[in-house]
């Protein structure tokens, strides 16, 4: 399945101007990165995937349509899953939490 491109043009819209950002198509689906570090990508299974700060992650999980990331039968620390049905809602927060932690990482070199 390929990503949803009006996802992905509304996630542009929200954080487009943001110093440091970059697109990389990785894992079916788009990523937006900030600095070198993944920050949300429109995901190729649907809705979105996200890097959250680790020691929220469990108050986020309790918000409709969010789950933990898992990759290879593993859940990923600090990535969670969020689903397409509650993004018309909500977007713009979701995205704010993965930019506002990923603002807090030192960028990457090269």
């Amino acid at each position: 399945m390929a990503y949803d491109e009006d996802l992905a043009d509304r996630v542009r819209t929200q954080i487009g101007g943001e110093p440091g950002l970059a697109e990389k198509a990785m894992f079916g689906g788009l990523a937006f990165l900030l600095h070198g570090h993944m920050t949300v990508t429109v995901s190729g299974e649907g809705g979105l995937l996200l890097r959250v700060d680790p020691a929220h992650a469990d108050e986020l999980l309790a918000r409709p349509g969010a789950s933990r990331a898992v990759m290879r039968g593993r859940a990923m620390t600090g990535w969670l899953r969020v689903a397409a049905e509650v993004l018309d809602e909500d977007l713009d927060g979701w995205v704010r939490e993965g930019i506002t932690y990923v603002r807090t990482l030192p960028a990457k070199e090269g």
